[in-house]
């Protein structure tokens, strides 16, 4: 069994023996140093599993020792230990790239946690010369996307909060579930929530719980969001969306790493990475006023930027043949090629809705071809279709007669059209899916994807 090793730093003795006496119950062996200079000789003979300094030492800050460990030591994540209610210099040394931060007075749960987090990262420690450049959920070979993978894997092995930027259907949520994976908290659960898809009445008891019969409806115990992402990762999509009444909560639940439940008395520590994304520009909307410096501020640690499809278009090739592939799978049908002239016009287009327009066109050429192979024609990027990739709605101006009065749901309504068509259809052929494609004018591709997304199989 591999013994672990960790350096502490810290010019109180009391404070020393704390910590030395807590990782050795571990089964850590511990190295002390009352000063960085003391710090940086033991450094240079030792190579610690883990780095706990405190933050003021006699002989400078330890953000310096943090940098210095980081230019020279990158394998060893580094905690600081910080003054209570020093939340701006927690904030700090994360920057400098600190894996974590603990405040004084030291809580033992807390400093565990804090540990065993650390020594994860040991355990799936790439040798410095053979880091390969493995996509996983980001694919592509421009310098853009290697550029963004490789800044994924250094921020997934720290604790920092993140801030991802970019445009609608960039890929925001892939790159927060790939520093996920990963990190140390690879094991636990991963939480994605859109922030604007929840309406503001129910925000507090999503995002934190509640308890049962704290308001008419609660009939059961709720964990809330924060709670299931216990020992992994939140992220919140769309953190603009919040209205103001909710950042200032979010900001408390953030800074004390606890949650009170609705209804309750008294707040649950809670041990999650947050991540956090939006398509606006946040620092606009701080000028404004619409959303808090403060809580600006925290999220945005580290920023993150995810850069649009218009901008490395080398890797639309790669995309959409994958996309083709996932497409065919899913639907149980042959796999889908792309002409050449269907390739050019598709790196020719700009691509506002990014990946997520490209996987739109990509379905619908699909399954509306007949073919084995999607020509130019079959994209329909000359019109038709809407700024996300999704055909336009045009059904009331091409059958009036069709769009019933009063309120709808289109969507619906829709489906249970083409579901009365393909039934009858069906029936008039004795159920021969080949013979009600050709009566429907539609590809037995066509057929089979609709089958499936009705639910007909």
């Amino acid at each position: 069994m591999t013994t672990h090793t960790a350096l502490i730093v810290d010019d109180e003795p009391d404070i020393r023996d704390l910590l030395e006496i807590t990782l050795t119950r571990m089964g850590i062996e511990t190295l002390t140093a009352p000063d960085i200079t003391s710090a940086l000789k033991l450094l240079e003979n030792h190579s610690p599993q883990l780095c706990l300094t405190d933050m003021n030492l006699p002989d400078g800050n330890g953000i310096e020792l943090v940098q210095w460990i980081q230019k020279h030591k990158p394998a060893t994540p580094v905690a600081v230990i910080t003054a209570y209610g020093s939340m701006d210099t927690a904030i700090e040394s994360l920057k400098a790239g600190a894996f974590d931060f603990v405040s004084k007075p030291v809580e033992l749960s807390r400093l565990r946690e804090l540990v065993n987090s650390a020594l994860k990262l040991t355990k799936t420690e790439p040798d410095a010369d053979d880091v390969s450049d493995e996509p996983g959920l980001l694919l592509g070979n421009s310098s853009q996307i290697k550029k963004l993978r490789n800044q994924t894997r250094k921020l997934a092995r720290s604790q920092a909060p993140v801030f991802i930027n970019g445009e609608s259907g960039s890929g925001k949520e892939l790159v927060a579930r790939m520093i996920h994976l990963q990190g140390p908290r690879s094991d636990g659960p991963f939480i994605a929530v859109n922030c604007g898809a929840i309406p503001s009445e129910l925000m507090e008891s999503e995002f934190f719980g509640h308890k049962k019969g704290s308001f008419t409806g609660a009939v059961d115990n709720k964990d809330g969001l924060f709670r299931s992402a216990n020992g992994g990762t939140l992220f919140l999509d769309e953190v603009a969306d919040l209205p103001l009444a909710m950042q200032v909560k979010l900001l408390r639940a953030i800074q004390e790493k606890a949650v009170r439940p609705v209804g309750d008395t008294k707040e649950l520590p809670v041990d999650i990475r947050l991540l956090s994304a939006t398509h606006q520009n946040l620092a606009e909307l701080v000028q404004e006023g619409t959303f808090r410096q403060d809580l600006f501020y925290r999220i945005n640690v580290i920023e993150l930027a995810v850069p649009p499809l218009r901008d490395r278009k080398d890797d639309i090739e790669l995309l959409a043949n994958h996309i083709l592939e996932r497409i065919a799978r899913e639907y149980e049908c042959d796999a889908a090629t792309l002409s050449h002239d269907a390739i050019d016009r598709l790196k020719e287009h700009d691509f506002p809705g990014n990946v997520r327009e490209l996987e739109n066109i990509l379905e619908r050429a699909f399954t509306l071809c007949d073919a084995d192979q999607i020509n130019a024609s079959d994209l329909h990027l000359g019109g038709g279709m809407a700024s996300d990739g999704s055909p336009s709605p045009g059904i009331s101006e091409a059958c009036p007669s069709l769009v019933p009065d009063g309120d709808i749901d289109l969507e619906g309504y829709l489906e249970s059209i083409e579901r009365q068509a393909i039934e009858k259809a069906l029936e008039a052929t004795r159920w021969n899916k080949t013979a009600a494609a050709k009566k429907l004018g539609i590809s037995f591709r066509a057929l089979r994807y609709r089958l499936k997304k009705l639910g007909m199989e």
